[in-house]
């Protein structure tokens, strides 16, 4: 495998990573104020994440400094491209940083109100905004040839990038409840599992019908065709072991059919990084838009001393905070 080749499978794994651990603390973001009845179910529900959502955030540095460093051109490509939805999710990540750590800040209802319903579109943004971008890469935008965006923002607000976005969001709320369900204990636990049974066909739903229109009518990949079809039976089963109370394994379905579907992205864009709907020359491959393989060497290095650190880091620090959480008024 050539150095090019594999700091693009590095990077599907960050983005794997970030949205099956970011999936579910944006899913909770969601429900904080939908599903928490009062204050003290929702200090409860931002308690579930409270420990971990900072670090989830860091795979999304990692990958995008991958992407500079290892792909400078796709880099540029594509947050020059998706530069206004990349921007909304950065002011929304700002925001939602600053309310879980301001809405405790002062004992007034209505302060509190005001920084749940920004932890509410903090959360919920970026999920839709993330759907956008991944389906309008893996369908392709307007380049030209030399490689810059020649689209408007109309061009990215296409059908399938739309169907994208509501997939996004949706099954991140239900990788949130399932957690939820998973994390907490008694009613709350009660709650969550039945809001899954109830929210979960929707999200499956579609979940499904981006996987389909991806793999048949945008990008017809074999070994996309596979992947995805595993997320759809993984999802699946997520719902069937959430309504037989089984949280752990329902909570797997869901982090499994996420990470999959990322992988079938990934996979269907291969050897592309992001293919133009206008000048064909104007495509970037993961051969015409590598850094120089001494980059790729010192980044080879670097990753394989500091990534095992980071993931033993974060490992250890979901297994401190494994245990349920009890609703205390």
């Amino acid at each position: 495998m050539d150095l090019p080749t594999f700091w693009f499978l590095a990077i599907a794994f960050l983005f794997v990573g970030y949205f099956v651990l970011e999936g579910f603390d944006f899913g909770v973001g969601v429900l904080m104020r939908t599903f928490g009845r009062d204050q003290a179910e929702r200090r409860l529900l931002l308690n579930t994440i409270g420990p971990v959502w900072d670090g989830n955030e860091v795979w999304l540095i990692t990958a995008a400094g991958s992407m500079f460093a290892a792909f400078p051109h796709w880099y540029a490509s594509v947050f020059s491209g998706f530069y206004l939805p990349m921007l909304l999710i950065l002011l929304a990540l700002i925001v939602r940083g600053v309310a879980f750590e301001f809405r405790g800040k002062r004992d007034d209802a209505a302060w509190r109100a005001r920084w749940d319903w920004a932890i509410l579109c903090g959360s919920l943004l970026p999920a839709l905004l993330w759907g956008l971008i991944f389906a309008n890469v893996v369908r392709g935008v307007p380049l030209a040839a030399d490689h810059e965006y020649a689209g408007g923002l109309a061009d990215l607000l296409n059908p399938f990038a739309l169907l994208g976005a509501a997939t996004f969001a949706a099954v991140f709320v239900l990788h949130g409840a399932v957690f939820v369900a998973l994390k907490t204990t008694g009613e709350v636990r009660d709650r969550a599992n039945r809001l899954a049974a109830r929210f979960g066909p929707v999200a499956v739903a579609l979940l499904l019908g981006f996987l389909a229109w991806m793999l048949v009518g945008v990008r017809r990949d074999p070994a996309a065709i596979g992947v995805g079809s595993a997320a759809a039976v993984a999802a699946v089963a997520a719902l069937g072991a959430n309504r037989v109370r089984r949280e752990g394994w329902a909570f797997a379905g869901t982090a499994a059919a996420i990470g999959l579907t990322v992988v079938a992205l990934f996979a269907a864009l291969h050897p592309a990084l992001l293919p133009s709907t206008g000048d064909p020359a104007g495509t970037l491959t993961v051969a015409n838009a590598a850094a120089s393989a001494y980059s790729l060497k010192i980044m080879t290095v670097v990753a394989g001393v500091f990534l095992p650190l980071v993931l033993l880091y974060q490992g250890w620090t979901y297994w401190v905070f494994r245990k349920r959480l009890s609703l205390t008024r």
